[in-house]
């Protein structure tokens, strides 16, 4: 049965490293959040490595601009795994041709930028989707609009037998107070015409196996029953790392705070009912990171 606890620092002794989750446990979309910054710079302090494991479709460097312009500092880190890094070694590696139709906004554009690390990666460009091998979805054109206006789109490229590259599996996130639609929700939509999509990031395993490198690169070796996952997302974090073999902390008062009733803290039983219709098995929960 979930635990439920007040503050990291009751069970962080337990772990030699934290795959932390960012939006709705370390910031909102907007700011940074203060109490889970204090944490992950105690629980680094005591001699925690903390690795952000995010499904943005960003590249490390462009997630790490983003916390500097949120308020996250470098003291509350160790390094950063992305969606985007995973997604973006794929595509170079050519899952979805070389001429591609690209959904998103004009900000991701650096997705496509060179990946020097990939062996005679396969050259990229963008193209009107008649003329296209394969889609990378980093994110609908508009986050606030009905995904319906993509299904002729998506009706044209399914007929074509083009593949979805789906950079942030994630299907909404809340920045402030304003919910979102990211890829995570188009490759579903997909998906459910009867499209292919292929997915990089949390829950699936391409995005831990590019964090267990990123422990490696530090000098890490660090046995996965001492690492604690955090995160807000019942089928991306949690799921994931029970895919994983990794026990888990859910962050109640994120996506999900309305289903368990969190104020301070999750209401227990409004919690184990919303676990049990997820069917997910948190080790922990708590209301904010803290």
């Amino acid at each position: 049965m979930t635990q439920i606890i007040s503050a990291l620092s009751e069970v962080s002794a337990r772990y030699q490293a934290a795959f932390v989750d960012l939006w709705g446990c370390v910031h909102d979309g907007v700011r940074a959040i203060p109490s889970a910054v204090e944490a992950l710079r105690a629980y680094r302090a005591s001699g925690g490595t903390v690795v952000l494991l995010t499904n943005s479709p960003r590249p490390r460097k462009g997630v790490e601009a983003q916390l500097d312009q949120f308020g996250v500092p470098h003291g509350a880190w160790d390094t950063i795994a992305t969606s985007g890094d995973s997604a973006r070694a794929a595509m170079f590696r050519g899952v979805v041709g070389n001429n591609v139709f690209f959904i998103g906004e004009e900000r991701d554009l650096p997705f496509f930028e060179p990946m020097h690390v990939i062996e005679n990666p396969a050259e990229i460009h963008l193209t009107p989707l008649d003329q296209a091998d394969g889609i990378v979805c980093t994110g609908p054109f508009d986050a606030m609009a009905d995904l319906a206006v993509l299904r002729p789109q998506l009706l044209l490229a399914k007929q074509r037998g083009l593949k979805l590259l789906c950079a942030n599996p994630d299907i909404v996130v809340d920045r402030g107070d304003h919910r979102e639609w990211c890829a995570g929700a188009v490759a579903r939509l997909y998906t459910e015409m009867g499209g292919e999509s292929l997915y990089f990031g949390k829950p699936h395993p391409p995005i831990y196996d590019l964090a267990y490198r990123r422990l490696a690169e530090l000098g890490r070796d660090v046995a996965r029953q001492s690492i604690l996952a955090i995160g807000d997302g019942t089928q991306t974090d949690i799921a994931g790392a029970m895919g994983e073999d990794l026990d888990s902390l859910f962050i109640t008062g994120g996506l999900a705070r309305v289903e368990t009733e969190t104020a301070a803290h999750p209401d227990a039983e409004a919690l184990e009912r919303y676990l049990a219709s997820e069917s997910v098995a948190p080790t922990f929960a708590m209301g904010q990171l803290a």
